[in-house]
């Protein structure tokens, strides 16, 4: 059985503030929650009240696995100066130890204008070894997300698994892995079982949506069954964060997905 980690960004969203929407996810049976940025200063997020939103999750016992890095400017990495993110960074670590979160997701940003891709890829490499030696100690674990580009993220560099992976094998640590979001994959018209068996134990971190569409599972084309017994299959046993837009009211909409959670 997976555990499953609504996104507070997106769902119970009907209780109001992100400290009752952890307390509403709790209430429906949830042992996890994600977010995107900790403070929310950046668009599209909202701002966090983080000693509110700790309370919650200690009053609750529910955890925080994953965290959005800041800023999001171009999907997390300006393409000349990198101060802000090492920066923000340090902030996140800083959070992510206060709300008990053991993961922070990053991104490629739109790249390194006029450069070859290998040698953008190469240089994604040389800023995330420098990340993590920068939080060594802090037993907080990155987690590169490859974005789709046909849809949500038009010009951002990483949209295949196996470049995230290929990056991942090149920062060469324990802390440092990819998150496979089965929706990105999907628009990108990936082969799930491929990319999966290639990455290995490189996956850390996964997220879902239904395709097209992006919201709940059920609402689009993907066979979840099939789709959780491939991840099984790969061996990932980790938490699944829940990132999708619901066209339902939130309890409504977790339901079928649980289902099929439960019995993978």
């Amino acid at each position: 059985m997976y555990e499953l980690a609504p996104n507070i960004e997106l769902l119970f969203t009907e209780a109001g503030d992100y400290q009752d929407r952890v307390r509403a996810a709790a209430a429906a049976g949830f042992t996890a929650v994600e977010m995107w940025g900790p403070t929310g200063v950046d668009a599209p997020a909202q701002p966090k009240d983080i000693p509110a939103l700790k309370a919650a999750l200690e009053e609750t016992g529910t955890k925080m696995v994953a965290q959005l890095s800041e800023p999001r400017t171009q999907f997390m990495i300006p393409p000349w100066d990198h101060s802000e993110f090492y920066r923000k960074l340090d902030e996140g670590v800083e959070i992510a130890h206060a709300l008990g979160t053991p993961r922070i997701v990053v991104g490629s940003g739109t790249g390194f204008g006029g450069w070859k891709r290998q040698v953008q890829l190469d240089k994604l490499i040389e800023i995330y070894q420098k990340a993590i030696a920068q939080i060594e100690g802090s037993g907080i674990t990155l987690v590169l997300e490859p974005v789709n580009v046909r849809v949500d993220h038009p010009g951002s560099l990483l949209d295949r698994t196996a470049e995230g992976v290929y990056v991942a094998r090149g920062v060469d640590s324990p802390f440092f892995g990819v998150l496979y979001d089965i929706y990105h994959s999907a628009v990108e018209g990936e082969d799930m079982a491929a990319e999966l068996a290639a990455a290995g134990d490189v996956v850390k971190y996964v997220q879902l949506a239904d395709a097209p569409g992006r919201g709940e599972p059920g609402t689009g084309d993907l066979d979840w069954p099939e789709r959780l017994r491939i991840l099984r299959g790969a061996g990932y046993d980790g938490p699944i964060g829940l990132e999708y837009y619901p066209t339902t009211e939130s309890a409504a909409s977790v339901a079928y997905i649980r289902e099929v959670a439960a019995a993978a």
